[in-house]
């Protein structure tokens, strides 16, 4: 398995990866002063190969740079996760560690469901969502394109958050949000418009 970019979302996955005993043969990375990473050797200019997880954490960078690149993509699911047999994950998408995922949840392709992340049963994510560390999708919860769910974060059942929008840490989500919003607090609520 190969790495694209070389920070601390990149030794998170690497620690996800080796719990399935998958070795990570490589990095690729813009910054050419990084020679290694948790001794696993970056590389720079060379052709990309795969298969590949692209390991960074903003939504919006990780799809700009799957969309440059044709390559296989691969995913990365901790030992430690609890996911349903009756669950699809699609291909770039990362479960770290501790996270739970119910019954007919579908996630689409290069999420992240990061540290200790609950989805319940039926949950919808479309592609390059990020889940952040203990957020709480409660059942049938649909999550637009290049959402970022905030640490800590409670989204209510039957709930439905648009594309590209911001949730607040520890925020309470009791209703619909909008595409493109940023919305915080207990019980949320929107604050600004996002540019898209």
């Amino acid at each position: 398995m190969y790495l694209y970019g070389a920070s601390g979302h990149a030794k998170v996955i690497i620690d996800i990866l080796l719990s399935q005993n998958i070795d990570v043969n490589g990095l690729y990375d813009d910054n050419e002063n990084l020679e290694e990473l948790l001794g696993i050797p970056v590389l720079h200019d060379e052709v990309i190969s795969s298969p590949l997880i692209i390991s960074i954490g903003n939504n919006k960078t990780r799809m700009r740079i799957v969309n440059l690149l044709n390559v296989e993509f691969g995913t990365a699911i901790h030992s430690s996760s609890i996911i349903s047999n009756n669950t699809t994950i699609g291909v770039g998408t990362v479960v770290m560690q501790g996270a739970i995922i119910q019954s007919g949840v579908v996630i689409g392709k290069h999420c992240i469901i990061n540290t200790g992340a609950t989805v319940d049963h039926d949950c919808i994510l479309q592609d390059f969502v990020h889940i952040s560390p203990n957020t709480t999708l409660c059942g049938n919860v649909i999550i637009g394109e290049g959402t970022h769910i905030g640490a800590g974060a409670v989204i209510i059942p039957n709930v439905k958050i648009g594309k590209w929008c911001v949730v607040g840490a520890g925020s309470v989500v009791t209703r619909d949000l909008p595409d493109n919003v940023l919305a915080v607090g207990n019980r949320c609520k929107i604050i600004k418009q996002i540019n898209s």
